[in-house]
């Protein structure tokens, strides 16, 4: 085991959940210092950089970026430890033997468990996830979309849904465009809209999908047709006469 302390970031959106998991940390393992708590995902990697804890649990329901997407972002620099009630999640990722996992509710017995497979692994490197994220990404498959495989360059990204601004078909692609960059899919405009959450995803041309969460504001233009601008983009997007009845009100 490391000289010195063993830290610890706990992320779980619920605060009687997270006070639980502590609660369950100090009697299982008294050594080990929790020096930071988040309520979402955004948080958890931010504090993952400030205070670079030995070891990360993270529940993979969370809002702004899940537990999966915070893992892609920290695994490299910490042991990832997943927070689950769902045991598809647990059972691919726990015979990767990769990651380890807790299953909700955090019982005593489970967390003494992990407890000790944690204080075996915590001195070596944290393990490559990659293909573990990868198949735990794959494996979600209930309700709307929530990740994207893309590829970037010569290497594949996976992209929470959650970060993507818009999609826009280019020639036999689909460009799945976020704050910070740009990446392709095979996957066509229709097939996208399909599996999108359509309380999120308005299709607004027959060419583009644009995630309304990402909509600074909706201007008319010389046709009166409306223009979409974003936040976090400079381009505007333009609607068609097919979808402007969405922002009749706007």
């Amino acid at each position: 085991m490391p000289a010195g302390r063993i830290t610890a970031l706990i992320a779980e959106d619920e605060p009687l959940l997270r006070r639980q998991l502590k609660a369950r940390l100090a009697q299982a393992w008294p050594e080990l210092v929790v020096v930071a708590e988040a309520e979402n995902g955004a948080e958890a990697v931010a504090l993952a950089a400030e205070f670079k804890p030995d070891i990360a649990f993270l529940d993979i329901r969370m809002p702004v970026r899940d537990g999966l997407a915070v893992a892609e972002a920290i695994a490299d620099a910490c042991h990832i430890v997943f927070v689950t009630a769902y045991d598809e999640y647990a059972v691919t990722a726990f015979e990767q033997g990769a990651v380890d996992y807790l299953l909700k509710p955090v019982t005593a017995e489970r967390i003494a468990k992990v407890v000790l497979r944690l204080q075996s692994r915590v001195a070596s490197p944290p393990a490559d996830l990659a293909s573990v994220l990868q198949q735990l990404a794959a494996r979600d498959t209930g309700g709307p979309l929530r990740w994207i495989k893309a590829s970037l360059g010569n290497s594949m990204r996976l992209i929470p849904v959650d970060e993507v601004c818009y999609f826009q078909a280019e020639d036999k692609y689909t460009k799945v465009v976020t704050a910070s960059g740009e990446a392709l899919i095979r996957t066509t405009i229709r097939e996208l809209f399909d599996d999108l959450d359509p309380e999120v995803f308005w299709q607004v041309h027959r060419s583009t999908i644009v995630n309304l969460r990402s909509i600074a504001r909706v201007e008319r233009d010389y046709r009166d047709q409306p223009l979409v601008f974003l936040k976090d983009r400079p381009e505007p997007l333009t609607v068609s006469r097919t979808f402007a009845h969405l922002f009749k009100t706007m």
